[in-house]
């Protein structure tokens, strides 16, 4: 089951020859006696099939069912195979049977194409189990215990690899215990970075990070970037913990705790801040950074400007400026209760303005792709927000991207390469 759920089903060669197959199927669906009025018929079958594509692409939009516009990537697939689902559907009467079964046996083809190209253009669920959503149980060890302390000398100048140093970083799955929250979190991701897979390992920064609603808690993407920040790096990286700030990838619990989702915010601000105490990574905020993308980039800014005890650096990528924000009615009803004060309240820019909480030196950064306008908005309103509450902050655009994967490891890789000299990784 497992090596099921790990196949690739974003590769190249694997949508082209479903791309391949389903041109074939179209032509020899085209393909009728008394070609004019069968071409006709199926000329207005496809119209109809790629308008209710269209249709659907402009109500996704005006309900905002996504959280966002439909890129006009997606909509293209979708528009395409429900053109070629439109031409099957008008097979299926007045022919012989051996074209009613080639056109039955085409629609779940055309639909198969379709979604791992939309699919591979988001490129957020690479495998079947990504897919699926569903997790693949890898548990690595970790040394506990903090012994000794936080080094007065940049690692990267103090630390010297061991020559039988691995090349690249551990990905695996931790379990956090939801000790004071209760919060059904599912298992948290962990990238153990190069370095500390050695014999005698340096005390290492630590990265909490939350992916986007739908998504899971996984390292890859993250991994991807700081295995190559490491290579040049003496295989210095910081230990991320990935946790799940939604407990199922069809809610979206807005970072707070509630009756309706659970106590997400405890279990984020202090169940897993309680572990990851424990783990052989410095202690004092200037060290540890919380990421987040998309929806788990609202969460890290509001978490940032709640804690900077914890928390003394935030990387947003794409990220909400307020959670929640896509459906504020359903949000302050299940969430707080019925009070647009309390939303109002959770606004991380709220809690900025309110001049309740001190900052004696928190960085950030907002990032958003360039193709993605609103989130190019919200990135600077939230940067402008963080600078006028004393923080050292920048905003930037991801050249080309859009609010998927591009977006993401653009944005990984830009504000890496922005802390690794804050964090002592590299020099200055």
């Amino acid at each position: 089951m497992t090596s099921i759920l790990e196949l690739r089903i974003d590769e190249p060669w694997l949508i082209a020859t479903l791309c391949v197959a389903s041109l074939g199927a179209v032509g020899l669906l085209l393909v009728r006696p008394r070609a004019s009025r069968w071409l006709l018929r199926a000329t207005v079958a496809m119209g109809t099939g790629a308008a209710i594509a269209v249709v659907f692409a402009l109500f996704a939009r005006k309900a905002n069912l996504f959280g966002m516009p439909l890129p006009w990537q997606a909509i293209a697939w979708g528009t395409v195979g429900s053109a070629a689902v439109g031409l099957a559907i008008a097979n299926v009467w007045g022919a012989s049977w051996r074209r009613r079964l080639l056109a039955l046996l085409s629609v779940p083809l055309f639909l198969l194409t379709t979604t791992l190209g939309i699919n591979a253009y988001y490129g957020l669920g690479p495998t079947v189990g990504s897919f699926l959503h569903i997790q693949i149980n890898r548990p690595i060890s970790v040394p506990t215990g903090v012994d000794g302390t936080d080094g007065a000398i940049p690692l990267y100048r103090s630390w010297q690899p061991p020559a039988d140093m691995p090349a690249t970083g551990e990905q695996g799955t931790i379990e956090i215990p939801a000790t004071r929250s209760g919060f059904a979190a599912r298992t948290a991701g962990i990238y153990k970075p190069p370095a500390a897979r050695t014999a005698h390992p340096p005390r290492l920064p630590l990265v909490i990070m939350m992916m986007g609603q739908p998504g899971d808690p996984d390292p890859q993407y993250i991994a991807k970037i700081l295995d190559a920040q490491a290579q040049k790096n003496k295989g210095l990286a910081p230990y991320v913990l990935v946790v799940d700030q939604l407990g199922d990838p069809n809610r979206d619990p807005v970072c707070a705790d509630s009756a309706s989702y659970g106590n997400v915010e405890t279990y984020v601000t202090r169940d897993v801040v309680d572990f990851a105490r424990t783990l052989p990574v410095q202690q004092i905020p200037s060290q540890w950074t919380i990421v987040g993308y998309s929806n788990g980039g609202g969460c890290a800014f509001k978490y940032a400007a709640q804690h900077p005890d914890i928390w003394g650096n935030l990387l947003s990528v794409s990220g909400e400026i307020v959670p929640g924000s896509e459906h504020p009615e359903s949000t302050i009803a299940d969430v707080f209760g019925g009070s647009a004060a309390a939303f109002e309240a959770a606004k991380p820019t709220h809690i900025l303005s309110a001049r309740t909480v001190a900052y004696p030196d928190e960085w950030a950064l907002f990032t958003a792709g360039q193709n993605d306008p609103a989130y190019i908005d919200q990135a600077r309103h939230a940067a402008a927000a963080a600078a006028t509450a004393g923080w050292n902050v920048d905003s930037y655009v991801v050249p080309g991207a859009g609010h998927v994967v591009d977006a993401l490891e653009g944005g990984l890789a830009e504000g890496f390469a922005r802390l690794y000299p804050r964090l002592g990784l590299s020099a200055p």
